[in-house]
């Protein structure tokens, strides 16, 4: 792995982990911005405890060291969040500002996961 490429995949991953970590935990704690986002949604409230609980595994998972197939489950995971939180904004309605934070994250799981390390990939300790 090139060192620029190890670059991308670290700043890629501490700002995913970062965002997800702290969407995370403000989903957790259920402020009053997030639970009317999900009934502006459409969601039922308990969606904002499982989604916390997702992403902030889904943090430890991507930064702890082997595991690969974990990891893509996380990876997975943040993905299809991301996506589902895209789809639903657009289908009610909403701008740019609501799309911002899942198409950021998004992106920043794409480059994580596309850079990620070989060490860190899935199936690679059974090479070893």
């Amino acid at each position: 792995m090139t060192k620029r490429n190890k670059i991308i995949y670290w700043i890629a991953t501490l700002w995913l982990a970062l965002g997800m970590a702290s969407t995370g935990i403000v989903q957790l704690i259920q402020n009053k911005e997030e639970t009317e986002m999900m009934k502006h949604l459409g969601y039922p409230l308990y969606f904002l405890t499982l989604l916390g609980v997702w992403k902030l595994l889904g943090v430890i998972a991507i930064l702890i060291p082997r595991f690969g197939l974990l990891k893509e489950w996380a990876y997975a995971g943040f993905f299809f969040a991301m996506s589902g939180a895209i789809v639903s904004h657009l289908a009610c309605g909403d701008g740019a500002k609501e799309l911002f934070g899942p198409l950021l994250l998004i992106v920043l799981t794409i480059f994580s996961w596309y850079y990620r390390p070989a060490e860190r990939k899935c199936f690679s300790e059974l090479k070893s």
